[in-house]
């Protein structure tokens, strides 16, 4: 029996490349590598074999005891085919992953969009496990969201559905990076919460923030020692940015009836504040008949989520067919 699957997170700055021990599910080997310069088909392609290569070689494990290789992507896949359809970050068009993969390996191969992944590992390993009717959230660059419904992940007529950070909830909105105007992701997100922040400082407001980093490079550990530290500036947008979320949570939660909401990403995870109050209003502006039968959980799997749902691919379309 093939004792290990590899877990790849393939993001727009980095990809993480892991090897999962199937029994335990807990990573034995780790390769991480920047993409930040590398874009378009080629360059990532030859990035992502670069780290395959780089884990085969620190890890001494022959190829013929890995069972599957899963690949997590920000972006649009056709999972039927492992075709990477459309990847923004990392100007990416039309790339057969699977086809690549499996002709220079010999491996079965898998992709997956990264928040199906990363639902994959809450829903088999984390916070859903033994639900079956659950709304995954993460917050943070953007907002990703996925459905589960009787225990599978609902991917709609198109493989787009559960698309929370794309609802408008401002018809003369912001614009989006969709190319929408008012999407929920324009006004919730990190990015959204920065581009405020940034929007202000601008204008002559004073914030700590400014302190801790450059205005232009705002992180999730800044907004949270801003907020520690009762700045302002950066309290008034993070709770603009709580009842944009809450509003839309709510919406979906009116909609869907789902059993267990589950909020993670690097906003949930890395300020507990931001998930406690998030929870608090989404149950007041959710009719009480739903909300007061929905369960909310954070992510379990946290920074490794992309890595271990990709491992966990093989295994859960099997499970599910």
């Amino acid at each position: 029996m093939k004792k290990y699957n590899i877990g790849i997170d393939l993001g727009g700055t980095k990809v993480l490349c892991a090897l999962v021990e199937k029994e335990t599910n807990k990573i034995l080997f780790l390769v991480k590598k920047k993409t930040k310069k590398e874009k378009g088909n080629k360059k990532v392609f030859s990035k992502l074999t670069e780290a395959i290569d780089e884990l085969f070689e620190i890890s001494k494990i022959d190829k013929n005891e890995i069972s599957s290789i899963g690949i997590a992507i920000a972006g649009q896949v056709d999972r039927e085919n492992g075709i990477l359809i459309n990847a923004c970050n990392l100007q990416c068009k039309n790339l057969n992953l699977k086809k690549q993969i499996e002709e220079i390996y010999n491996i079965k191969t898998y992709i997956a969009n990264d928040v199906e992944a990363a639902t994959i590992a809450e829903l088999l390993l984390g916070a859903a496990k033994g639900y079956k009717n659950t709304l995954c959230v993460f917050v943070g660059t953007g907002i990703g969201s996925c459905l589960v419904i009787d225990g599978k992940i609902y991917h709609g007529a198109t493989g787009l559905a559960g698309e929370l950070g794309h609802v408008i909830v401002d018809l003369n909105g912001r614009s989006c990076n969709c190319g929408a105007v008012g999407c929920l992701e324009a006004y919730a997100s990190r990015s959204a919460i920065e581009s405020r922040i940034q929007g202000a400082i601008k204008k002559g407001r004073n914030s700590i923030i400014t302190e801790f980093c450059d205005s232009q490079n705002i992180s999730t550990k800044h907004i949270k020692k801003s907020l520690d530290a009762h700045d302002e500036v950066v309290s008034q947008y993070v709770n603009e940015a709580i009842e944009y979320l809450s509003g839309g949570l709510a919406s979906a939660i009116n909609f869907f009836n789902p059993e267990l909401v589950v909020l993670g990403g690097g906003l949930i995870q890395g300020i507990n504040e931001i998930y406690l109050k998030t929870i608090r209003l989404t149950k007041n502006k959710a009719l009480s008949t739903v909300s007061n039968k929905t369960e909310f959980k954070k992510a379990q799997l946290e920074d490794y989520s992309g890595v271990v749902g990709a491992s966990l691919i093989e295994e859960y379309r099997l499970c599910k067919k």
